[in-house]
Formats: structure tokens, C-alpha cells, sequence
């Protein structure tokens, strides 16, 4: 038995609205719910949200909204573990008992059905804890540099610099899509970022974090020619 958990809370700071702003005709979390439903995965697809005009919105798209979110688990401090642990728990406690579960991000447009579909299916191969979306760094990451107090720059790892760029190792980061995991392992908030992983490699022209307008922008763009491409199905 699997679910798929939308966590959407209201309030959002740099772009208001985020998660019911329209993206490419629908609301921001209408491409997360068909997403999930269109991968047929799930014996429920259901959204955790503080917000009464977002849960309107899930049911119109055909998530279900068994519960509103308790305010502790709303504000800008809490992680998103808790949320869907809070999810599986009120769920189990209502008789409803499933073995995986799936948190996936209202703002994410960029989510493929079969990736859903590949992503479990690896991590029941793999039997890890979680499987997460990721993508590779576009540039070496041990070649990074910061800002000194004086507007110079300082590498932070000096010894790399002569190193080419094909011969450093790869490094990866969380492409911010989707976690699926055994529901015990976000009950036991288990750390994630971890050997209990295994990550699902997605490529980078599917990567787009939305967390500014300038991103939202982008994202739009981006959108619009993965649609024409035929590569969001």
C-alpha cells in the first residue's frame, strides 16, 4: 500500500501564493497531483495543508484532504519530515495503513509520471530507506571559491586548482522533486541524506528550484520548451 503526501502550506514570503499561483495555465500543485495520479501508484493521493483555498484547490484536482494541518506544523521553522510523519501517523490512527510513502513538493511542474514509477521501483531493488530525486553539479564542486572581507578570492579546498575538471568526482545534490521512503523510516524520521539513500539521477534540464520570481521566471521558460518537447510525459 503506498500514498502520495503533497505538503502545501499557506503564507508563502517571496512569492506569494507559490503553491496555488498559476504555472503554465493551473495552479502551481495541480501538475504534483496529476503527477502522482497519473503514475497509478497510489492507493491514496492526499495534500497536508494549513490552508483552506489550497485544499480547495487539491479537491478540485483530485487530491483528497483528509485533515487540515495543525499551526505547529505550519510556520517557516518547521522541516518537512515532521509533515509527513504527521501525515502517515493521522492516517494510520483513521485505520489507514500504508508501507511506502511518497512526500512530493507542490512546486514541482518538472515531475514525470514514470519518474515516480522508476524511483520505487529502485527503491525496493536497492531495499534502501528512501529514494530521492538529485542531479549533478554543473561545475566541480572541489573547485568552488568564496569572497574574502576584502572582495578577493579564497578556494576552499586550494589544493584541487591545478586538478582538471574530468579528473575530480562528481558530487550531486537534491533536485528538490520527490522522497519516497518506507513509511517507518519517516516515522523514525530517519536522516535521509544518507547510506539509508538511494538517490534517482534525474537530468539537469529537469532540475529547477522555484524559490524567487526570477526562478519562477525561469521556470516558465523552462516549461514551455520541455512541453513542446515532449519531455514531461
Amino acid at each position: 500500500m503506498k500514498v502520495a503526501i503533497i505538503p502545501a502550506r499557506g503564507g508563502s514570503k517571496r512569492i506569494p501564493g507559490k503553491n496555488i499561483k498559476v504555472f503554465g495555465g493551473k495552479p502551481m500543485i495541480a501538475w504534483s497531483i496529476e503527477a502522482a495520479l497519473k503514475s497509478e501508484c497510489f492507493e491514496q493521493v492526499i495534500v497536508s495543508t494549513d490552508d483552506h483555498e489550497i485544499a480547495e484547490i487539491a479537491l478540485r484536482y483530485g487530491a483528497a484532504v483528509p485533515f487540515i494541518r495543525p499551526t505547529a506544523l505550519a510556520d517557516d521553522y518547521t522541516g518537512t519530515t515532521p509533515v509527513i510523519k504527521h501525515a502517515i501517523e493521522w492516517l494510520s490512527a483513521h485505520g489507514q495503513y500504508y508501507s511506502y510513502a511518497l512526500c512530493l513538493y507542490a512546486t514541482a511542474p518538472f515531475v514525470r509520471p514514470q519518474a515516480i514509477i522508476n524511483a520505487h521501483q529502485q527503491l525496493q531493488k536497492t531495499q534502501a530507506d528512501f529514494c530521492f530525486t538529485a542531479t549533478e553539479f554543473a561545475a566541480p564542486i572541489q573547485r568552488a571559491f568564496k569572497l574574502t572581507a576584502e572582495k578577493r578570492v579564497a578556494m576552499f579546498d586550494p589544493k584541487k586548482f591545478n586538478q582538471r575538471s574530468q579528473d575530480l568526482e562528481p558530487a550531486y545534490h537534491d533536485a528538490g522533486q520527490f522522497y519516497w521512503g518506507k513509511s517507518e523510516a519517516f516515522i523514525q524520521q530517519h536522516l535521509m541524506f544518507s547510506t539509508a539513500a538511494s538517490p534517482y539521477l534525474l537530468p539537469r534540464y529537469l532540475v529547477q528550484d522555484i524559490d524567487t520570481l526570477d526562478d519562477w521566471k525561469r521556470a516558465e521558460l523552462m516549461f514551455k520548451v520541455l512541453q513542446q518537447n515532449g519531455d514531461l510525459v
